[in-house]
């Protein structure tokens, strides 16, 4: 299409919403020219496992950044640190590359303030996760992007396609993209922190994060999201940072058993929303069963060391952080652990492929492929 008068900026706009048109027909079609998608988007939230450098943006010196090395050692391309708290690719990345796309789509406020630009390259998706967050906003509060803040970039992502689209169309794009979440690690942290936890208070927490992750999937499908991919708690006392509070190094129990108690009255939340709103899906990965079984059987993942940061210092390598100084171990795809709690590239990639298309006891009630199929 040719525009020959152009009036008070015309052309511009009219080749601006023409090409985002085309863009747009051809993600909802599966992909484009270069590249075939199973999903015209993948919209990312959650915390540090699949921040994409979101928080190097952030002010303030506590902020929790990944932009330094060692990180990004192994990052495709060239080394660089790219603020991912892994060695290369995260869980978010591998996801992503399962659904078609060369990487996780950009961080949000890598795209901003260019409110054009912004729609334009959403029409791959975008990441909002923050490292550090929390489904709480009082968790690490002050020093990340909480879900309730990541929920409302998305609100604004939606607008400015709703504007340059139209509602309809816009509604579509979102209806068959993915919906990618993993968060409550951090919550999960900041409550084991807090020593003689009462029942009555495990509890009355639990609640809240629930409520406040079922306000935030509802919110969202409010926006015309249908396909959620949720990954639940891991094994978190497993960390090199908490297995270094052991004399004999081992996972800590008592905040396993937090992250176990939140995983059910997860599941049991996102069957209750799939019942009471129509056409929501969802593939739930259960990263607490595949920690558990890597744990316990390395070899068959290929890792030989599931307990030691690859990079850090100290006991575990994890008693001070990943830093240009630290030492680095010499094999990372042997590694469970980049640092003091992040997956290496490796342990990211059998992450996303166990939730992808691997063993069913994974996921639950479809893996992501189905999902999205």
């Amino acid at each position: 299409m040719r525009c020959h008068q152009a009036v008070n900026g015309g052309v511009v706009v009219v080749t601006l919403v023409v090409t985002i048109s085309i863009q747009l027909a051809l993600a909802v079609a599966g992909g484009s020219a270069r590249r075939r998608t199973m999903v015209p988007a993948v919209y990312v939230f959650g915390d540090s496992i699949l921040d994409v450098g979101n928080n190097n943006y952030l002010p303030g010196p506590d902020v929790p950044r990944a932009n330094m090395s060692y990180y990004g050692v192994d990052f495709p391309g060239g080394a660089r640190p790219t603020g991912r708290f892994s060695n290369g690719y995260n869980v978010a990345d591998f996801i992503a590359k399962a659904m078609g796309f060369k990487r996780s789509p950009p961080a949000y406020l890598s795209l901003t303030p260019r409110s054009s630009r912004l729609v334009f390259r959403g029409l791959g998706g975008v990441n909002y996760a923050s490292g550090g967050a929390g489904i709480l906003d009082s968790t690490l509060s002050g020093k990340n992007i909480p879900l309730w803040k990541q929920v409302r970039n998305l609100g604004v992502t939606r607008a400015e396609m709703v504007t340059i689209l139209g509602t309809t169309t816009a509604n579509d794009l979102l209806s068959k993209s993915l919906f990618l979440f993993a968060i409550g690690t951090n919550d999960m942290a900041a409550l084991a922190a807090t020593q003689g936890q009462q029942q009555s208070d495990v509890a009355a927490f639990y609640s809240s994060l629930i409520s406040n992750y079922s306000s935030t999937i509802t919110e969202v499908y409010g926006m015309g999201a249908r396909k959620f991919g949720v990954i639940n708690v891991g094994q978190i006392g497993c960390a090199p940072l908490e297995r270094a509070q052991s004399p004999t190094g081992a996972c800590a129990d008592a905040t396993n058993a937090l992250a176990a108690g939140f995983d059910v009255a997860l599941g049991s939340l996102l069957a209750s929303l799939q019942r009471r709103l129509q056409g929501l899906a969802y593939s739930l990965g259960d990263l607490y069963g595949l920690m558990q079984a890597t744990i316990a059987d390395p070899g068959a993942a290929g890792l030989s060391n599931v307990d030691t940061a690859c990079c850090g210092g100290g006991r575990l390598g994890a008693q001070s952080g990943c830093q240009p100084n630290s030492t680095v171990c010499a094999d990372r795809r042997r590694y469970l652990f980049w640092d003091y709690g992040h997956p290496t590239q490796r342990a990211a990639e059998l992450v996303a492929s166990a939730f992808y298309d691997g063993p069913a006891r994974f996921t639950w009630p479809v893996n992501l492929k189905q999902l999205v199929s």
